[in-house]
């Protein structure tokens, strides 16, 4: 069963998310000494990275993964790197060697394959060989989509076994991007998704109804799945 937390606004759900994400961070990192995160972009998760920067004191033991990323260079103002970097990553002092950026500007295709194989090697994997992130930032398009998985793309229907893909065609631009698959992202510990805005308010009702691939969202694994909205954006009772 999803857990939905309605704040007052955008400030307000920021701040719960990330106490939310640093309370995990710790009791993973306590339980099996290293926890694997991996962040999304956009204009809400950047104001919960900036608190989530502060709330959580100590940083040692915490992988950084991305959801998904464009195929830009990491310097580029669309980079989903740049945003958690500037946000968090340099505010926190987390070292390069434990964040692994999506190499977005080697083509999705070739980045893709590269990211597979890393999270593969790096992350704890379930009996089935999937890669089993401890918890997943996530944003809501009013589409409907989570990472760069749009309503009724090809990436929708990959196999159980794949674990990233490159993405040529995506509706918002850029179109080219990297973007992790539903299956690790069902197969994650948990999912944190944050929504701000009465735009987001149809695609948070959506996404609560009968699972549809119109609503990437409601794909998701909904009993380790936390939602946190604001009033605009929390659907109707």
């Amino acid at each position: 069963m999803t857990r939905i937390t309605t704040l007052a606004d955008t400030e307000a759900v920021a701040r719960r998310a990330a106490m939310d994400i640093s309370r995990h961070l710790a009791r993973v990192r306590e339980e099996r000494g290293t926890a694997h995160l991996a962040l999304s972009g956009g204009f809400t998760p950047a104001r919960t990275y900036e608190l989530l920067a502060q709330e959580l004191r100590d940083w040692d033991g915490v992988e950084i993964w991305f959801v998904d990323e464009r195929c830009v260079s990491p310097d580029d103002e669309q980079s989903n790197y740049r945003l958690a970097r500037e946000a968090l990553i340099e505010p926190a002092g987390i070292p390069d060697q434990r964040v692994h950026r999506m190499l977005g500007e080697m083509g999705p295709q070739a980045g893709a394959q590269l990211y597979a194989i890393e999270l593969s090697i790096n992350v704890p994997c379930a009996e089935n060989g999937m890669p089993t992130l401890d918890l997943c930032v996530l944003g809501i398009g009013a589409d409907g989509h989570v990472a760069s998985l749009f309503p009724g793309a090809p990436a929708l229907s990959a196999t159980a076994e794949q674990v990233c893909l490159g993405v040529e065609d995506s509706p918002k631009p850029p179109p080219q991007r990297i973007t992790l698959t539903l299956a690790v992202l069902r197969a994650a510990r948990r999912c944190v998704l944050i929504a701000t805005g009465a735009e987001k308010r149809a695609a948070i009702a959506a996404m609560l109804g009968d699972p549809a691939e119109s609503v990437p969202a409601s794909l998701l694994a909904r009993e380790r799945l936390a939602v946190i909205v604001d009033d605009e954006a929390s659907p109707p009772a």
